[in-house]
C-alpha cells in the first residue's frame, strides 16, 4: 500500500529518554570535581542539593548549594518537596523533586553530587532512569592527604570524614560502575565514558526504535523523511 501525499512524512522523536546520573564518593575523592566537569561538557543539568550546613569559602549560592535553615529545610521534608534526602556529617542535604520530574519530563539529563543515600533513594524512586557511579580514592592514606590539603575543614571535621569515609565504602555494591580517582584526567574519561554509553542503551533510545518500526510498517520510502 502506497502511502497519501500527507502521511509520507513521518515525525520521529528528537529526544530520547533522559538519565538521571548519580555519582557519589567519601569527602574529598573528587566526586564533585568530575561532576562538575562532566556537566561543563556535556548538556547535562547540575542538580543544585538543598543543604543546612555553612558556606564554604567561594561557594555560591545557588550554584554549588541552596543554604538554607534548619527549619526551612523541615518544612520542606514535611511538604514532600524532595525526591532524596539524607543527614549527612551532621548536616542535612536534600535534592529538589521538582528538578528531578522536570528534566525527566522536558528529556534532560540531570546530574546528582550526592552520597549513597542519596543514591539509594533516586534508584528507588526511578530504577530504569538512574545511572549510579562511585568514585574511589587511590587508597585511604591518599584520602586523608587531599582532606588535609584542601584546608577547608577543621582537624575534628576532617576526622569523622574519614571515618564516615569507611561507611560509605561499604556501599560500593550498590552501584553500577566504579571509577578509581587516581590521576584525574583518566577518571574523568573514564566517567565521560559511562555516561556516553548510558546514553545509547536500549531503554532510552526505545522510542526512537519504535518510531521506526513503525515507519517502516507504514511503508514510508527511503528518503522521505
Amino acid at each position: 500500500m502506497i502511502p497519501d501525499e500527507k502521511n509520507e512524512e513521518m515525525t520521529l522523536p528528537d529526544k530520547r529518554r533522559g538519565l538521571l546520573l548519580v555519582i557519589s564518593s567519601p569527602s574529598g575523592a573528587g566526586k564533585t570535581t568530575l561532576a562538575r566537569r562532566l556537566a561543563g561538557e556535556f548538556d547535562l543539568r547540575f542538580s543544585v542539593s538543598y543543604t543546612t550546613r555553612e558556606p564554604r569559602k567561594d561557594e555560591v549560592q545557588g550554584e554549588d548549594y541552596q543554604f538554607v535553615s534548619r527549619a526551612r529545610f523541615a518544612q520542606m521534608v514535611e511538604a514532600h518537596e524532595f525526591a532524596e534526602w539524607a543527614v549527612v556529617h551532621g548536616n542535612h542535604y536534600g535534592t529538589s523533586l521538582a528538578t528531578v520530574n522536570s528534566s525527566l519530563a522536558g528529556g534532560v539529563d540531570c546530574l546528582f553530587d550526592i552520597d549513597y543515600q542519596g543514591g539509594a533513594q533516586i534508584r528507588r524512586l526511578w530504577p530504569e532512569e538512574s545511572v549510579l557511579c562511585f568514585v574511589l580514592p587511590p587508597s585511604m592514606k591518599e584520602l586523608e592527604r587531599r582532606l588535609r590539603q584542601r584546608a577547608t575543614d577543621a582537624s575534628d571535621v576532617i576526622e569523622r570524614r574519614l571515618a564516615m569515609a569507611h561507611e560509605e565504602l561499604t556501599h560500593y555494591g550498590e552501584y553500577d560502575y566504579l571509577v578509581v580517582n587516581d590521576n584525574l584526567d583518566q577518571a574523568y574519561s573514564k566517567l565521560r565514558a559511562i555516561y556516553v554509553a548510558a546514553g545509547c542503551t536500549r531503554i532510552r533510545n526505545d522510542a526512537l526504535a519504535q518510531a521506526l518500526l513503525r515507519e517502516a510498517a507504514a511503508g514510508v520510502p527511503v528518503g522521505k523523511r
